[in-house]
């Protein structure tokens, strides 16, 4: 594929997620014209989705989307970090993704503060494990 093919895709891809995005902003429920962010999306649904919990996944979703179109059109080869075994830009978002789910789990057990800070942390770890995993 040229230049120009892997523009449209992109440019159709973030389309597609803006559109979603768009869906899920509007989905949030209103009271006398103010969202209620934290309400749920869907009124007797068999989960409570919020917009917080729905933007979570959104983000996950369009993460993998990302990491999809970088590992097709920018292949790599494995690296060894400091864990000693070979890792892929996919392997170090799961460790990334899955010690950030520890870190959260720390935070709330923990009682440091508002969850929004562990983001902090997060962000740290995600770094080190880009960096040297």
């Amino acid at each position: 594929m040229n230049a120009r093919g892997w523009t449209g895709l992109y440019l159709g891809t973030a389309a597609a997620m803006l559109v979603i995005l768009a869906g899920i902003v509007a989905a949030v429920p209103r009271e006398d014209g103010e969202f209620l962010w934290t309400e749920q999306m869907i009124s007797g649904g068999w989960m409570a989705w919020s917009f917080p919990i729905a933007l979570f996944f959104w983000v996950i979703a369009a993460t993998l989307i990302v990491f999809t179109l970088l590992a097709v059109r920018y292949p790599e080869t494995p690296r060894v970090g400091i864990l000693r075994i070979e890792t892929t830009r996919g392997d170090r978002l799961f460790i990334t993704l899955l010690g950030s789910a520890f870190i959260n789990l720390a935070w709330l057990g923990l009682g440091l503060g508002p969850q929004p800070y562990a983001l902090i942390p997060c962000a740290i770890w995600a770094v080190i494990v880009f960096r040297w995993v």
